[in-house]
């Protein structure tokens, strides 16, 4: 797995997706650029997400909120107060850790020792091995399954109660060393919140001091009224909004999957008090067919309740998906309740409320949210699309390509225009008078340095769904051959037939829709 996310963090750099922020400075830890490949990519990733919201909902609208917010906004949300995380650090490789995390890590390392004994099971019975028989009944797994039990319990209680004292004396009972030094030398745990602070303009001290938003949900809840009264909606309705958010991570990690600037995709759903577990169930299922609907194995997907929900929240789920370091959050869904627009109503002295003309009364709406990172949902994408494989090589013998599978609509560039070869002009004339016409149709890209076969391999490599050959033939039948990413199969199409082609099978709608 670890060869696996190097190659992976490799190809991102080598292929113009992702380049380390600052390089030339030699980089500013857990910051990252996206190249000219990422962003186009990253942008279809929100397009995708946007119109699956939007276009596919007449009550879901957007907004884009500033990342400035008014101080008492934070307060209000408790972020002020409570968003912190748990650190502690190690006296003698003087790294520092989120305490819950170190646990959790000993609670995958029983995971894997529960797999590793399904594994030697299965080679050892074949055929006849009953998973669900053997997880049931062996006295080696269900000690380590007990023991998973007792320390997620310990864990949810320390949690929820912001106990620190008691995440310590798990650190210590459960023997947890550091992952540098192997030193199980640690310091108390503490609280470290997560906020950046500046000034506003040159007002000095806590009259002007101001926040980096560190999530987007608060832009969105502010706005509930002058949303609701310009669009008229009426309940249930959604707002959503992609945006940046910022926190001083001190254990940023895992390339883009913990970053300390990142950006958000998220929908608060407002529904009436006592419906919302309702459409908190109606959104879990939603959110796992959007994501399904990229046409990825099933199994890479799962679902993880929470053991401790924040102070907001009557009901939580994690989609989880499995990245090359194991499962990992992806997205949330949260029932909210009504704490965050009473939070604004009660410190503004405002009244923000929804008159319902049904039942002549005004009251405050509860919240379904659902949430998702778009930095981590392009490392998922990227980490199951990039693969290795055995292909015919153009002598007809077995040769390795590195192959971007992504899904076609998705793919930064839809289709490469490639002349047979580059010094015959009357080849390069056609093919660059083909690429002139499709440009505007969907993203695409002109090649001609090189051999064929390489050309074939970039484009390969970037994730292009088609590529269009100009040969001789062109010049006489009007035909050119296009190359399919994922199959290898060539085909000769009539040149006007082109945009047709390539644009009805890159087309977001058949994700949206299928």
């Amino acid at each position: 797995m670890d060869d696996q996310f190097k190659k992976l963090t490799s190809h991102c750099k080598e292929y113009g997706f992702i380049f380390q922020s600052s390089e030339v400075y030699d980089g500013l830890a857990a910051v990252y650029d996206y190249g000219p490949y990422g962003v186009e990519l990253k942008n279809n990733l929100k397009a995708y997400w946007w119109r699956a919201m939007t276009q596919a909902h007449d009550n879901i609208v957007g907004i884009d909120s500033a990342i400035f917010m008014h101080p008492k906004t934070w307060k209000a949300s408790g972020h002020v107060d409570a968003f912190n995380d748990p650190m502690v650090d190690n006296k003698d490789s003087r790294k520092r850790y989120r305490a819950d995390q170190l646990i959790e890590g000993y609670m995958e390392g029983l995971e894997n020792k529960i797999q590793k004994e399904v594994t030697k099971a299965a080679r050892r019975f074949g055929d006849t091995f009953d998973p669900e028989m053997f997880l049931a009944t062996n006295a080696r797994v269900l000690g380590y399954q007990e023991e998973h039990g007792r320390v997620r319990e310990r864990l949810a209680k320390a949690m929820t109660n912001g106990d620190l004292e008691a995440l310590g004396e798990m650190i210590t009972d459960l023997g947890i060393a550091c992952p540098v030094s192997g030193s199980r030398n640690w310091t108390e745990v503490r609280q470290f919140n997560l906020m950046f602070s500046t000034q506003l303009g040159n007002i000095a001290g806590e009259e002007g001091k101001l926040y980096l938003r560190p999530e987007t949900a608060q832009g969105i809840f502010v706005n509930f009224l002058n949303v609701q009264n310009t669009t008229r909606q009426k309940l249930p309705f959604g707002i959503a909004q992609i945006g940046k958010a910022f926190r001083n991570e001190i254990v940023a990690r895992q390339f883009i999957f913990r970053m300390r600037e990142f950006e958000q995709m998220e929908m608060q759903f407002f529904v009436q008090p006592g419906t919302e577990l309702d459409w908190y169930a109606y959104w879990k299922e939603a959110r796992m067919k959007w994501h399904n609907a990229l046409g990825f194995p099933t199994e890479k997907y799962r679902y993880h309740d929470h053991d401790n929900l924040a102070h907001y929240a009557n009901a939580a789920v994690d989609i989880e998906f499995e990245f090359p370091f194991g499962f990992r959050e992806l997205e949330g869904i949260h029932s909210r309740t009504d704490f965050d627009l009473s939070a604004h109503q009660e410190l503004s002295g405002r009244k923000i409320q929804y008159f319902d003309p049904e039942s002549n009364t005004s009251y405050v709406p509860y919240v379904v949210e659902t949430s998702i990172g778009l930095d981590r949902l392009f490392l998922a994408v990227m980490s199951h699309c990039l693969q290795e494989e055995t292909v015919p090589d153009s002598k007809g013998k077995d040769a390795t390509r590195t192959v971007l599978k992504l899904p076609p609509a998705l793919a930064p560039v839809k289709c490469a225009v490639l002349p047979l070869v580059k010094n015959k002009p009357e080849l390069t004339e056609k093919a660059r008078s083909i690429f002139n016409s499709l440009k505007f149709a969907f993203p695409c890209q002109y090649d001609e340095k090189d051999a064929i076969g390489r050309r074939y391999r970039r484009q390969d490599a970037i994730g292009t769904p088609f590529c269009v050959t100009v040969d001789f033939e062109t010049l006489t039948d009007g035909q050119v051959t296009v190359r399919e990413r994922d199959s290898l199969a060539q085909k000769r199409v009539a040149i006007e037939a082109v945009e047709h082609m390539v644009s009805s099978q890159t087309d977001l709608k058949s994700m949206l829709t299928g």
